[in-house]
């Protein structure tokens, strides 16, 4: 599902603020630090908490993997002026149904100051523009109403709710669904001037908080700390 032009660790995407990269066995402690942090963890799947060091790499290793064979592109989110800090990552995933499947986290600290709107705006613009798909899924917990509004603003649309299990957290738990149609996605880049990305100097939503999520709905990756 991915192009060649993902599956090189050179790669990277450019935002406003961000670079998204591959992520590097250097970045081992921040995402251990980070995702390992109970905030972050209880809104995912299976980033378990307290989060083993030992399943670090192991879960870098996967992420690299899968994006050299094109499985899902799975970035470190950093910021532009320290693109070797990681922040958060964001990932696609494919899914049997074609329509690939979006998720993310932020270090807490990185909350509220809209990072998450921007690394998925610039992810979806990417896959819409190099990949040939109908639309974008993702999904939250319905307990975290700050993910919800990051991909409301994104242009995501609501499918309801349902219940999906949640490895590390012990069971199923009720989430709601969201869908971006590519026709949306390319309305909504037509309208730009109408709110589509935070214009420069433009205050941040302080809801702009974290989803979960980096593996495709109902799947666990070898070593892997994600989804919600």
């Amino acid at each position: 599902m991915f192009p060649e032009l993902t599956r090189d660790d050179v790669f990277r995407l450019e935002t406003r603020r961000l670079w998204l990269r591959w992520p590097r066995m250097a970045d081992a402690n921040a995402i251990l630090r980070q995702a390992g942090d109970k905030a972050v963890a209880e809104m995912t799947a299976s980033i378990p908490h307290p989060y083993p060091p030992e399943a670090v790499e192991p879960f870098i290793f996967a992420m690299r993997k899968g994006n050299a064979l094109g499985e899902h592109l799975a970035l470190a989110i950093t910021p532009r002026a320290k693109p070797n800090e990681l922040i958060g990552m964001i990932g696609a995933h494919r899914q049997a149904t074609g329509t690939p499947f979006i998720g993310y986290w932020l270090g807490t600290q990185h909350w509220g100051k809209g990072y998450a709107t921007e690394a998925v705006q610039g992810l979806i613009d990417t896959l819409f523009s190099l990949v040939d798909i109908p639309a974008i899924e993702a999904d939250t917990r319905v307990i975290n109403p700050a993910s919800r509004r990051v991909l409301e603003k994104s242009g995501f649309r609501p499918e309801g709710s349902f219940l999906k299990s949640l490895p590390a957290r012990g069971g199923l738990f009720p989430c709601e669904q969201f869908r971006l149609d590519r026709s949306t996605w390319a309305a909504l880049k037509r309208w730009g001037a109408t709110g589509w990305t935070h214009a420069p100097g433009q205050a941040e939503d302080p809801s702009d908080a974290p989803e979960p999520e980096l593996p495709t709905r109902g799947q666990q990756m070898q070593g892997e700390p994600c989804p919600a």
